[in-house]
């Protein structure tokens, strides 16, 4: 489990790097709301993730790939919940005291927190459900 979590972790890396860049060009350049930026970036990444994943931490062989990727999608999806709810929090509720001297980038602070927490999250639903052998 450790190596597999060692790959999951790695291959969320990416995912950040798709995730956040995604967020950023969304929000930043194409100017929607936060949360939806933060939506199409985290979908898009879940996406990146589930075939690398599939392909390269679980060496999944399961034949149903599209009930494996609508698994997983259903567990990135209360990932989001929780991401978008922790980024409301931290970014809204908490940022006067937390990220005072940061204000301009509370946002990205808060979606680098709850990404850390859904990491565990998903990677143990995904370990115990979506690719269980």
């Amino acid at each position: 489990m450790l190596s597999q979590f060692i790959k999951f972790a790695f291959v969320g890396a990416t995912g950040t790097v798709v995730d956040f860049g995604t967020t950023w060009f969304v929000k930043e350049k194409m100017r929607q709301n936060k949360y939806l930026a933060n939506s199409t970036g985290f979908l898009i990444a879940a996406t990146t993730n589930f075939l690398l994943n599939r392909i390269w931490t679980f060496h999944s062989t399961n034949p149903d790939v599209a009930g494996e990727y609508f698994q997983f999608m259903l567990i990135a999806l209360i990932g989001l919940s929780i991401n978008n709810g922790v980024i409301y929090t931290f970014s809204q509720k908490w940022a006067n005291n937390l990220f005072k001297q940061f204000a301009a980038y509370r946002f990205y602070i808060s979606k680098l927190i709850a990404t850390g927490i859904v990491v565990l999250w998903n990677f143990f639903m995904n370990y115990f459900f979506t690719f269980a052998s």
